[in-house]
């Protein structure tokens, strides 16, 4: 065989591995993803007229969080809402009953999502974000100061 088609058939060797490589990682980042996706469960968001429709009016048992800081909570929350800061969640998870809804809300909706994916993390299953208090002083809907 010539040195020519030596080289040749090496390099399509070494084309075909890298080929079979790729598709190989492509798989395998796939099913990872798909993995991921299939046990990551999403908390589903709560408007504040849906709040009001399904827990506040209907006075359905529900615990409803703010987990802002105690300063902004003091400053003003919404009626029947208790102050767990999502930093201290974790350790406070003994008072979050897991036989009733459990809503959660924040300032802007980012503390909020923490909560709810700390919440699923430990096992709750009943969980509800409201997002931020701004949506619900947007949509006219009262506080109240401590």
């Amino acid at each position: 065989m010539s040195k020519s088609r030596i080289v040749k058939r090496k390099k399509s060797n070494t084309n075909k591995n890298l080929l079979i490589g790729g598709v190989v990682s492509i798989v395998t980042l796939l099913g990872v993803f798909l993995l991921i996706s299939a046990t990551s469960t999403a908390v589903p968001k709560i408007t504040p007229a849906d709040y009001q429709q399904r827990f506040a009016s209907a006075t359905t048992p529900h615990l409803l969080i703010d987990v802002r800081t105690p300063a902004e909570f003091a400053s003003g929350h919404i009626a029947g809402a208790i102050n767990i800061a999502v930093e201290t969640l974790s350790n406070r998870l003994s008072e979050v009953p897991k036989d009733k809804p459990v809503i959660v809300y924040c300032h802007s909706g980012n503390r909020s999502a923490q909560a709810a994916s700390i919440l699923s993390g430990a096992g709750y299953s009943n969980i509800y974000d409201m997002g931020g208090i701004l949506a619900w002083t947007a949509a006219g809907l009262p506080i109240t100061q401590s």
